[in-house]
């Protein structure tokens, strides 16, 4: 479904990738794992056509991300809600967006489906202040989902939660996933969210971003890396490699 061949991007005079290929089936779980600053959510931006000057083929379905913006949606770190809209409104603000054409009480009802898949039916009233972290970044994904999208792209959404919160939300995810259907590239720094999570997990190494290894775990899910030994082994083998890529990158 998504193809990079050969994709080089610089800022200025920094080469941030490098002659970067890969391909993304339609409906996987891919998870983008690297050490900070590798070039992950660059990577991201580029599949969503938030970047332009690459060389190198990106394609979505055969096509250029320009013409396939609307198959997508976008999970940040921030959830980005806006202070002075409810939880329903927030929500159905992608939907406002993108489809302005689509009246509001069908935006709110879309908005409230996926709301009540997120756990959050209940709370359609309340502001962002009044939900905690995880509950806004559940929000977040709820407006993602509303927009129907065949792609979602993630760029380390549980990043800035406490562990509990995260693998809760980790937990949730896999089970939208699996009943929608939908084709999701996450981005994380963290190994075990990484095995846990990822049909395949691709590793880029430090700028100029490359890939060092791709990983498809085989355990089923719900994975624990913690109680399975083949996906502990993989993480000692991981910690290695970024290891060697911290020392390489001083160097």
């Amino acid at each position: 479904m998504i193809e990079f061949k050969n994709v080089n991007l610089c800022f200025g005079e920094t080469r941030i990738i490098e002659d970067l290929s890969f391909s993304i089936k339609k409906g996987e779980f891919f998870c983008v794992l690297g050490p900070s600053g590798c070039g992950k959510s660059t990577t991201l931006r580029l599949i969503g056509d938030l970047l332009k000057n690459y060389s190198g083929m990106i394609t979505i379905s055969g096509m250029p991300p320009s013409e396939c913006w609307q198959q997508m949606a976008y999970v940040f770190q921030n959830p980005r809600l806006l202070p002075w809209k409810n939880t329903l409104d927030n929500a159905a603000f992608g939907l406002e967006m993108r489809h302005p054409n689509i009246s509001k009480e069908r935006r709110n009802e879309i908005a409230l489906e996926q709301l009540k898949k997120v756990g959050l039916g209940s709370d359609i009233k309340k502001m962002p202040l009044m939900l905690s972290g995880g509950e806004r970044q559940r929000v977040s994904l709820a407006r993602a989902l509303a927009l129907e999208p065949e792609i979602i792209l993630m760029d380390e959404p549980f990043s800035a939660l406490d562990p509990n919160t995260r693998r809760l939300l980790r937990s949730q995810l896999v089970q939208l996933w699996q009943d929608i259907g939908m084709t999701i590239i996450f981005v994380t720094h963290d190994i075990d969210e990484a095995l846990e999570l990822g049909d395949r997990v691709i590793v880029l190494g430090t700028r100029p971003s490359k890939v060092e290894k791709i990983i498809t775990p085989k355990e089923n899910r719900p994975r624990n890396v913690d109680i399975c030994e083949e996906l502990r082994d993989i993480k000692k083998e991981l910690i290695l490699l970024f290891e060697k890529l911290a020392i390489t990158k001083v160097n």
